[in-house]
């Protein structure tokens, strides 16, 4: 199984490599993600120069297709020509952004009827596509989720493994990067917020 972790130009770092790293760490289970650029090389919102590990047409035959955020989103929704290297399907593919990914979602009629997730930043322009946005970091319905907040990364990643290896898959995963001492509360809060939209409380 693989997902396309689809990353432009101007990317928060955050997101792409938060999602990407903690799905990585199935490939034993076989589930493996790629970080998936438009071009050869993409530099993110903080400079950070990075080689795509797939090209922006993977992103139609992957399992699971994650829309990182990013400074220059906005953009990327307005490229016609862009916006049609990403033919989703979400009857066979589960479909998940990031911050203003949802921008991209929404591009591609992907959020109609259904609330979605994004950031404080991103919140007015995905308002002003009709769109109702929740005081949540995680909202999923069938196939397609949609995760707000640079750490809310984590909960799309959780997601992904949940769907497609299990709970218990993601339990461990969660487990060994949860910081020391903390380990109960970072899998139930995870876990918790792919269920619900909100993260336990303690």
């Amino acid at each position: 199984m693989q997902v396309a972790v689809v990353t432009f130009d101007g990317f928060n770092e955050l997101d792409s490599f938060i999602a990407s790293a903690l799905i990585n760490r199935c490939r034993e289970d076989g589930l493996e993600a790629f970080i998936t650029t438009p071009t050869p090389v993409i530099r993110s919102m903080n400079g950070v120069e990075v080689t795509g590990q797939r090209p922006i047409e993977f992103a139609a035959e992957a399992d699971a297709v994650l829309i990182g955020s990013g400074i220059r989103t906005r953009d990327v929704v307005a490229d016609d020509r862009l916006i049609s290297m990403l033919p989703l399907d979400p009857t066979r593919q589960l479909i998940g952004s990031q911050c203003s990914g949802a921008l991209v979602l929404a591009r591609l009629g992907l959020l109609a009827g259904m609330p979605a997730c994004t950031d404080r930043t991103s919140r007015p322009f995905v308002e002003a596509g009709g769109l109702t946005v929740l005081d949540a970091p995680f909202h999923a319905e069938g196939n397609i989720a949609t995760a707000g907040g640079c750490l809310a990364s984590q909960y799309l990643a959780t997601w992904v493994i949940t769907r497609t290896l299990g709970e218990g898959a993601a339990r461990d995963v969660l487990d060994y990067v949860a910081p020391v001492g903390e380990n109960r509360e970072t899998v139930d809060r995870a876990l918790h917020a792919i269920r619900t939209g909100r993260p336990a409380l303690r």
